[in-house]
Formats: C-alpha cells, structure tokens, sequence
C-alpha cells in the first residue's frame, strides 16, 4: 500500500482487505444474543449481534475505500456518512457534509478513514456522532501518527482506536510519515 506506483485496483483491494481485518478486530467483543433459525437438517441455534447494531461511518471521501471490507463482515450495517476537508492552513477540519442513520443512540458507530493524522477530523466526527445521540464508537485505521492516536485517547478515552500500522510521525505539514501519500487519490485514481 506504501508503494508510490500502487495501481488503483491494488490500493482498492488491500484497503478493502485492511478494513475486514479491523473489522473483525473491532467487532469481536460486541455483545450477541441467540437466534433459533432453519439450517438444511432442521432448526439451528446462532448467534447474532444484539441490539440496533452497527453503523459504518466512513469519512468522505477516503473512507469510502474501506466500506466494503466492513460491508463483506456486516452486510446489514447502515451507512452514515460525514464529509469533512482538512483546511491546509491551519490544518483544522472543515464540515461540508453530514448524514447518520436513525437511532444512533442504539447503534455502534465503526469510523472509516485511512488516515489517522492530527486527529483534527477524527475529533470533529466523535464529536457529530455524540451529538446526534451515540454513545459507541469505534475507529478503524489503516495508518496513524502516534500524535493524532494521543490527541483522540486524551479527548475521547471512550472511543476505541484500531490501526493496521503505527507510522513514525507528523512531518511539519501535518502529514503521517512514512504514511500512505494521498489515500483519497489512490483509491478514486485521480490526482
């Protein structure tokens, strides 16, 4: 994923590939409740995760890149989506777009970005999930700096963190060392 010439179709398949395995990292301890349904020799006992469920949170536009690893381990999730850009200058996140499945206070938000960097547009989204009720979130992360993980554990110590790599550092621009370059890009093959 590292690699600078990485085709569009590998970027896509390893991020996919990446998310399912934080999935299945994050997802593991949620509580579940039994189910009685038929099984080719009659009734069978199952086990299914309890309650309202989950809601996948990618963040545009990256985000979107690792929604159908999730999607592959929980089909019936719902989508909510929140769109934010990093202001260059001042390296703070900047809403543009924001839309959440009903009943977030019953539902586990699983956050979706490739990056976790400063930790400025991860905080702005913990913060629009809470406010729209949830109280369950986890995020997943392909890469991160030590920097942004600290900023979000000292601010939300509630919210789990999961990250395929913990890279270097922030270089002075904000941005994860050796990191990925620019996720987005490479997942929509654009420039």
């Amino acid at each position: 994923m590292r690699a600078k010439e990485i085709s569009t179709k590998d970027f896509r398949d390893l991020s996919s590939e990446v998310a399912r395995l934080l999935t299945y990292e994050a997802s593991k301890d949620l509580p579940v409740e039994k189910e009685i349904i038929e099984g080719w020799a009659g009734s069978v006992e199952v086990q299914k995760i309890k309650g309202k469920k989950i809601t996948i949170v990618p963040i545009l536009r990256a985000g979107l890149g690792m929604m159908n690893g999730v999607i592959d381990l929980i089909p019936s999730a719902k989508v909510s989506v929140v769109g934010y850009y990093r202001n260059e200058e001042t390296l703070q996140p900047v809403e543009y777009y924001v839309k959440t499945a009903s009943e977030m206070e019953k539902r586990i938000a699983l956050i979706l970005d490739p990056m976790l960097a400063t930790g400025g547009t991860l905080l702005a989204t913990i913060e629009t999930l809470k406010k729209a009720g949830c109280t369950s979130i986890k995020g997943l992360f392909l890469v991160a700096a030590p920097e942004g993980v600290k900023k979000i554990t000292d601010a939300h110590p509630d919210v789990d963190i999961y990250v395929a790599a913990m890279d270097e550092r922030l270089n002075e621009f904000g941005y994860i060392l050796p990191g990925l370059g620019d996720a987005g890009d490479k997942i929509f093959g654009t420039k």
